[in-house]
Parts: C-alpha cells; structure tokens; sequence
C-alpha cells in the first residue's frame, strides 16, 4: 500500500502504567501526561494525530489513525521495546546486576584492557562521571556501572582514554560478556570530556549489543526491502540486516535527517529512534527539559508531515516510559503510542489497544506483502480492512 514506511521512535514518550506495571513497581507513571498537565505547552501537531487524546485529553478533528500498544516483554529497556516492536519476544530475560558486577567479571575486563575499574555500581551516568571523574582523570581507571536494565557501561574521558581506546575496550567486554554465564544485553561506551565540577558526557556513545533474533528487519531483509536506520537503531540491532546506518547528535539532528529522507527518493523501510527525551530528560526526573523536547519535535514535524508523499506512511511510537515525575531515575512500564499518519487521512480514529508492540512490524510486513511466520503480531491494517477502511 505505502512505498515507504518511516518509524519514528520517541524514546520513553509512554501513555500510561501497563497491566502488569505492579510487577514492576511503577504503578501509577504515566509519562506524556506527567510530563504536560497543568502547565503551558504547544502541542498542536502532535494533537491533531492523536497522540493527547491517548492521555485522555479531548481533541477535535484528529487527522491521525491512533491507539496504545501494550508491552508484553519481560523488562522496560530500549533493547526489549524495541525487539518487541520487530516481532521479537523472548522467554528467558537478560540478566540485570542490582548489586554490581561479579568480581571475576571486573577482574577479567582489567586482564582484557590493561586498566584498573573503578566503580562497579548501579548509577545515573552524569552522576557517577561528578564522582569518580576526577579519580579516574588521575589513575587512568575505567569507570564501571550499570543501572536497572541489562547494560553494562563504561565511562572514560576522552583526554584520559582516547576514543578508539574505549571502543576497543568495549568490543573486548562484549566478548567476555556474549554468553550465558553473564548474558548481559549491551555494553555502552560514555565518553565524557571537561574538568572536575564541570563534566559533559559527548555526543560520541556507542552500544555493543548482541545478535538479534529472527526478526522484522530479517524478512524486510530477504525480501530485498531496504531499512534505513537513523539514531541508535543500528545499534539496538547489532547492524543486522540494515542498509544505511546514519547516527545522529540530538533530536533535532535526528528530525533534520527524517526530513532530509522525506524530501528524497528512497523506497522501503526507515527506522529512527529520537533518544533525548529519555537520556537527557526522563533518567534526569527533568520535567521541564522533556516538555521543551517534545516542543521542539512538535515545531519540526510539520516541516516533516509537508514533505511526505501520498504513498508515505508515518508511524510514531515509544518503547517504554520514563516518567520524568517517577520515583527514582529508572524507566517507567508503560504503553506507547501508535499514530499511523498519510497526507491523504481526512479524519482521524482511535482504534483499539493493541496487544503487543509486535503489531507495528506486523503491519510493517503486512504493508510489504511479507508473511509475516515470526508467530508474533497482528497487523493494524486487518482492523481498518474489518471496517470498511482499507486505503
């Protein structure tokens, strides 16, 4: 039906607590609406496709398809929301360190690296670079940590560990960590650069995570459909059975690129992920830096939306919360947002809640003409068809 489908990924824009949000403590977070009621804000774009009215905020003459998707994976992190979305779910989680590390892991990445680790804790990432940057500017050790999710980060500066040092480093503990002993999903790379009291983590982060399942992207790929990836998406997928890989600096950068890809003259699949409501904004508890986040989306989207063809399809989403009024600094269980949006949409619909994320890359392949054997997802056009409402 659509020559080109662009996926727009809103990092931790989450709609509302999930069913089993109780299993994760987060009973009550609801990010979009948190991050808006009772104050001032410019969201009119973004209400005309639906997305308000997923937080109970009454819109007239919506132009957008809309509705939820629950998450039926078994964490709250980008890499799980995201397989979700391309049809993968899997039984076994990956293994999360609440207490550190294992001793004989920490002393197998100093064996690997030559250098000593400091650190060893679950932290904010602009937190434990105040603590320990100093200390690791003076003995040249790594600094060690993870959080909630299955991550296992690593923070240098980069006067004290070149670039390509911390690269490498990573590659090296992405070995050590690839099999089921630690089964850890990623390992980040945290450059950061300035002088004590005045740190800054750079825009130069890398993700090392392990091979995907079978998945969306894998039959896109067969089937000779290109994917573009833009933001962190090449790296969520371990640059498997992607096409053009494009990273990006901020949200801004990565809506530059979208229009950029709007105006030109590819056909196939685009998959973005805007990564700085949850980095800088959800994680920090910041709730005016992610309200002025989805400002700036909303001013640049129009730009986007003029430039689609008839034969476009966007699709917004999140892959989980992050609720920047939460309890803690960890993301939030949630449902996301779904808004399907061509040019030639006259008036918009809220259509059920969907029961997985799958059902976006069930749709993907659906609109490709794709059987989609992945065992997981339904596609979203199958509800339009029942309707009357095929395009």
């Amino acid at each position: 039906m659509f020559k080109r489908i662009f996926l727009v990924v809103l990092d931790s824009c989450g709609v509302g607590y999930a069913e089993d949000a109780y299993k994760f403590g987060d009973e009550g977070a609801n990010t979009l609406l948190h991050t808006i009621e009772n104050r001032n804000y410019n969201l009119d774009v973004l209400e005309k496709l639906g997305l308000t009215v997923l937080i109970g905020k009454n819109v007239e003459n919506t132009r957008g398809i809309y509705m939820k998707a629950k998450p039926i994976n078994n964490a709250k992190d980008t890499l799980n929301g995201h397989y979700e979305m391309m049809g993968i779910v899997q039984e076994t989680p990956y293994k999360t360190y609440p207490e550190g590390f294992p001793l004989e892991l920490i002393s197998q990445i100093q064996r690997v690296t030559g250098r000593e680790v400091i650190g060893n804790v679950v932290a904010s990432g602009t937190q434990i670079i105040e603590e320990l940057g100093e200390m690791h500017m003076k003995t040249g050790s790594i600094i060690v940590y993870t959080s909630a999710d299955s991550v296992l980060q690593i923070a240098a500066h980069t006067d004290i560990v070149p670039l390509e040092e911390l690269y490498d480093i990573c590659k090296k503990v992405r070995e050590l960590t690839k099999d089921d002993k630690y089964k850890i999903a990623r390992i980040i790379a945290r450059p950061f650069n300035g002088k004590p009291g005045s740190f800054t983590r750079t825009t130069d982060r890398h993700d090392y995570a392990l091979d995907p399942p079978r998945n969306v992207l894998t039959l896109l790929d067969n089937n000779k459909i290109n994917t573009i990836a833009i933001g962190k998406i090449a790296d969520v997928f371990n640059n498997k059975n992607i096409s053009v890989k494009i990273k990006t600096k901020d949200n801004i950068d990565g809506m530059v690129k979208l229009i950029d890809f709007a105006k030109g003259n590819f056909t196939g699949f685009l998959f973005a992920n805007l990564n700085d409501f949850d980095t800088l904004y959800g994680h920090r508890r910041d709730k005016d830096g992610y309200l002025k986040a989805l400002e700036e989306f909303n001013y640049y989207l129009p730009i986007f939306l003029k430039n689609l063809k008839e034969d476009d399809l966007l699709i917004l989403t999140a892959d989980h919360g992050n609720d920047p009024t939460f309890k803690g600094t960890d993301h939030t269980r949630e449902n996301v947002p779904v808004i399907l949006y061509n040019p030639l949409f006259k008036k918009g619909k809220h259509l059920s809640d969907r029961e997985t994320f799958a059902d976006i890359g069930a749709t993907i392949l659906d609109n490709f003409n794709i059987k989609n054997d992945l065992g997981i997802g339904k596609s979203i056009f199958d509800e339009l068809r029942s309707k009357g409402q095929e395009w």
